[in-house]
């Protein structure tokens, strides 16, 4: 199966680039998970953890969001964050509140 091609961006800046297997993220009427080929839509997003899967079973990236949009399109899912910081995966030690996030998928 193909991967979605998946952005997290922040007021600041981008803080994910990258394809995955899957990514739920938090919305606001539930959970959601993204796989390549999904329907487009948008939602707004809760508080919560967003969670990038490499595999259907092994999760690579957790995110901690507050706030925001999220819209799935022909090129992927794109949320837009009030607040995001990267708890486990590549650049975990950044976040969007005061330390460099790693930018360069």
């Amino acid at each position: 199966m193909a991967d979605v091609h998946f952005e997290l961006v922040t007021p600041e800046k981008k803080i994910l680039s990258e394809d995955a297997y899957m990514v739920v993220v938090p919305g606001t009427e539930g959970d959601f998970g993204v796989l390549a080929g999904h329907a487009p839509f948008m939602s707004t997003v809760r508080d919560g953890e967003i969670l990038v899967y490499s595999s259907m079973t092994q999760v690579v990236q957790r995110v901690r969001v507050q706030g925001g949009f999220a819209e799935v399109n022909d090129k992927g899912l794109t949320v837009l964050a009030e607040h995001a910081e990267v708890l486990s995966g590549a650049g975990a030690d950044a976040s969007s509140h005061g330390r460099p996030a790693r930018a360069d998928h």
